[in-house]
């Protein structure tokens, strides 16, 4: 199989996952797993926010026969939204950098809240806060193609700006080092004068 035919056919894998980013397939997000499944690296049945629906989508769309969801993955649960508790919240931010979509809003030392609208119930934000002020509950809503597609735009648009800020800093290294480099280069140049 082609690269160029890889690729298409993960985008339109990716298209038929739910777009949580929760990670609990074992990949890094819906469009790494995408590949993986595309690659024949990964099984249909380990996205637990997919369920059995989602077996069933990509085994159709792959024209394999479908199977239950593999419980090492999870479980499927009705959608479940974080909620932080703003009186406990000490304003740490370790909360932010894993919400793939950008869903907690907060700064520094401040209290934090979540967008509900906006969270895809991932879990992602619980592990990392320290006070345990965050919980997960029912969302009292389905999850829609229109919400994984909110998803995945703001999951791109995330990571798109944290590559921009990786390179934004990688150059600024970059320039410090070559004026390092220039520094030492020139206070050599006076010591070896100076020994003269």
């Amino acid at each position: 199989m082609s690269e160029q035919h890889e690729a298409s056919l993960a985008v339109q894998i990716d298209a038929l996952l739910p777009q949580t980013q929760c990670r609990k397939c074992g990949y890094q997000g819906c469009r790494p797993y995408a590949q993986a499944i595309a690659n024949g690296e990964a099984d249909i049945n380990q996205c637990p926010p997919g369920g059995d629906q989602g077996v069933r989508l990509l085994a159709d769309f792959l024209n394999v026969p479908a199977k239950p969801l593999n419980p090492a993955f999870g479980m499927t649960q009705p959608l479940q939204v974080a909620v932080i508790d703003e009186a406990n919240c000490i304003g740490c931010t370790k909360c932010l950098p894993p919400c793939p979509t950008d869903a907690i809003l907060g700064a520094s030392k401040q209290m934090h809240t979540v967008i509900a609208t906006l969270c895809t119930g991932c879990e992602l934000c619980i592990a990392p806060c320290p006070v345990n002020c965050i919980s997960m509950i029912p969302a009292n809503a389905q999850w829609t193609a229109a919400n994984a597609e909110q998803s995945r735009q703001r999951h791109q648009a995330k990571n798109r700006r944290q590559a921009k800020a990786e390179a934004e800093k990688s150059e600024r290294l970059n320039r410090q080092k070559q004026l390092l480099a220039k520094l030492n280069k020139g206070k050599n140049r006076c010591l070896s004068q100076d020994w003269q």
